[in-house]
């Protein structure tokens, strides 16, 4: 359960996860409402007649994430998960991928494009996961942009919030110099994972899986099948309202049986 707490004043509130049942706040209340929103895919205005009032909720969402509290609330919930599956709070180790969507008729001009691998005109989200297929950083950019121009800001997004990251698997859309940059700039490396000439048919690639199961979970969330935002900056803080949702039910599910006490590792691995 989610327990925002009034710490430093009215301005601020700090999110929290409290295992503990404690009193049901407004603040459950407008964040349960985001969370429907994102799930069922409804537009703003069409909040069901017992919800608070669209303007309200809205004005709520884009409070929290201008303040960054979406954002933190996310994090907070991913150290948690990776600590109930017995590895650290920070990871070591990632996977980037990205995924081109349809843009609706609210996406400007000015922030989309023409996906012509794909054939997709809209948005493409790039994300970088975990080895649990937890969401690390999220950019949204116009379909246009390839997956390896985008990187470069993405990768040093990643190693300014997450100083402990050292390597990171990528497809072939990946290579060239964006390697060696990594390396030199940032101490990263970046580890392409290519399919086997000799593959045919359906092949399951070591690492790369675990970002693309990612992307599927995200499909989950209705509001995330298209892109209806107008500004990336929003659909980037509802991908992370969508992680925050799986976590806390595998939190909760995690207490319920008991079984919340952090899992302990046999053997080294990276994480």
């Amino acid at each position: 359960m989610v327990d925002p707490l009034h710490s430093r004043g009215p301005s601020y509130i700090s999110p929290t996860l409290d295992i503990a049942n404690g009193p049901l706040t407004s603040w459950h209340w407008m964040l349960d409402v985001v969370r429907y929103l994102v799930d069922g895919g409804i537009k703003w205005r069409s909040m069901p007649a017992d919800f608070p009032p669209w303007d309200r909720v809205y004005a709520f969402f884009r409070r929290w994430m201008r303040q960054g509290l979406v954002g933190e609330l996310h994090d907070r919930l991913r150290g948690k998960v990776r600590q109930a599956e017995g590895k650290a709070a920070e990871p070591t180790a990632a996977i980037i991928d990205s995924q081109s969507l349809r843009g609706a008729a609210t996406v400007g001009a000015d922030t989309r494009g023409y996906d012509g691998g794909k054939r997709v005109g809209g948005r493409k989200r790039h994300i970088i996961v975990d080895t649990l297929g937890l969401l690390l950083v999220v950019a949204v950019t116009a379909a246009n942009v390839s997956d390896r121009d985008a990187a470069y800001p993405l990768l040093e997004r990643l190693r300014a919030l997450h100083r402990l990251i050292a390597l990171v698997w990528a497809d072939g859309g990946y290579t060239g110099r964006l390697v060696d940059w990594a390396r030199h700039k940032l101490q990263v490396m970046l580890q392409v994972v290519k399919r086997s000439e000799d593959a045919s048919g359906f092949v399951v690639l070591p690492r790369r899986w675990v970002v693309e199961r990612t992307l599927s979970w995200l499909m989950r969330s209705r509001r995330l099948v298209r892109d209806y935002e107008r500004l990336p900056a929003t659909h980037e803080a509802l991908v992370q309202v969508s992680m925050t949702m799986l976590m806390s039910r595998r939190l909760a599910r995690s207490a319920a049986s008991g079984a919340l006490t952090p899992r302990t590792r046999s053997g080294p691995g990276r994480g």
